[in-house]
């Protein structure tokens, strides 16, 4: 896919992005060499590759679910400015 100077002063638009007059035929060729290079990556026939979570097979390590830290809430809220129902108040900032 070929980008012409129009398409990237739109991008630029639409990406709130100020390019200088001088950078804009940099940018076109690099913007469609990255699109050609996604086209040439969509060609690939990738209809027989099974989908990986890892390309190594590496199983995550995880710990075990268990509860290591005792219950501070009180000590905790003991030093805020306000509390309601075990939590904490805060202002409000959205009206």
């Amino acid at each position: 896919m070929s980008l012409d100077r129009s398409d990237v002063e739109r991008i630029a638009h639409l990406a709130r992005l100020q390019i200088d007059e001088n950078d804009i035929p940099a940018y076109t060729e690099n913007l469609s060499s990255i699109l050609n290079l996604i086209d040439q990556m969509q060609q690939a026939d990738t209809g027989n590759v099974a989908p990986l979570a890892n390309p190594l097979d590496a199983v995550q390590r995880l710990r075990a679910d268990e509860v290591t830290e005792p219950n501070q809430r009180e000590q905790l809220q003991a030093v805020a400015p306000a509390v309601e129902d075990g939590l904490f108040l805060v202002p409000k900032v959205i009206e």
